[in-house]
């Protein structure tokens, strides 16, 4: 990138070296021949019996030298300009895909340490029930946690299957009505018998919107997921799901690190992850809360993520009744 951009500011400043090279030449050219025109209009009409003539053509080879210096000025002002113009588009173009790269680069090792997490995890299970003879409630014991962690692996594949169908625009939007406040408890539910975590909940009952039922399904599930990978162990995760006027509010609130102002809008872009992936503890693939935005804005709601006090994050999803 730096090489790059010493390379795009080296040729910029030639060619812009050589367009003003170019008009000075222009310029003394056009002198040049003024004063041969001058000189054959001297010899031509002479100024003291023909003063009148002379002086409207004099008059005339003034005009005709200072249209000549404003077309070379606007012509070379117009090349300028279309030049940086377009030196601004291919470097705003590269450094943007420098970044794509980067977070793609990011997205494929977070991608990898998020599969073979739950594989390693299902493989070590199976291992143990295959060579031991367990008792049953040890062998249920196992099989539960290769279920939670073929769910983990569900979850990335829908997360990545759905943010390709967006780019694509495949993903046909349904709209049904749906009991908001029955999703958001069974997302609670669900989450609460697959992490050994305190999940407090205040759901209201009766919140029916119309939608997608799916879509707002996955949309909880990231925000309670990205929850629980940043808060510590002990710390309860609060979920509420309250009327204002004629919307629903979903809050999401954890007592994690936060998210710091100059990140607060970053974090609902694709692939965007703070930190470098390699020395990140957290992991993800930077999917969830862009594929979540996405559906809130599909179902003309809005997304937003606010400080807890003293620690932590407040997701906060609204959606119209």
């Amino acid at each position: 990138m730096r090489f790059f951009t010493t390379v795009h500011i080296f040729l910029l400043v030639y060619i812009v070296a050589a367009l003003v090279w170019w008009g000075l030449s222009l310029e003394k050219q056009n002198k040049q021949l003024y004063d041969q025109q001058l000189s054959i209009l001297k010899i031509q009409v002479d100024s003291m019996q023909q003063p009148e003539n002379y002086r409207q053509q004099l008059d005339a080879l003034n005009h005709t030298r200072s249209l000549r210096s404003s077309q070379y000025i606007g012509e070379g002002a117009t090349f300028l300009i279309v030049i940086l113009i377009g030196a601004v588009v291919v470097y705003t173009s590269f450094a943007r895909r420098m970044l794509l790269s980067r977070q793609q680069n990011n997205f494929m090792l977070s991608v990898t340490h998020e599969l073979k997490t739950p594989i390693a995890a299902m493989k070590l299970n199976l291992q143990t029930l295959e060579k031991h003879k367990l008792d049953e409630d040890k062998k249920r014991q196992l099989i539960n946690r290769c279920i939670l962690e073929s769910d983990r692996l569900n979850d990335l594949a829908n997360n990545m299957l759905f943010a390709s169908q967006l780019e694509s625009r495949q993903y046909k939007l349904t709209r049904e009505e749906i009991d908001l406040s029955e999703l958001v408890q069974d997302a609670v539910t669900e989450f609460a018998g697959r992490y050994p975590r305190t999940f407090s909940q205040d759901i209201t009952d009766g919140c029916t919107i119309v939608g997608d039922s799916m879509m707002l399904r996955m949309a909880v599930n990231n925000l309670i997921e990205n929850a629980v990978k940043y808060s510590p162990s002990p710390a309860p995760i609060d979920i509420t799901l309250a009327r204002s006027n004629s919307e629903s509010v979903i809050r999401v609130t954890d007592q994690g690190a936060g998210v710091p102002d100059s990140e607060k809008k970053k974090i609902f872009n694709k692939f965007y992850r703070a930190g470098n992936e390699e020395t990140r503890r957290a992991k993800g693939t930077g999917l969830g809360l862009y594929i979540t935005s996405k559906i809130v804005s599909q179902h003309k709601g809005r997304i937003i993520v606010k400080d807890n006090t003293p620690s932590g994050s407040i997701f906060e999803i609204t959606l119209p009744l």
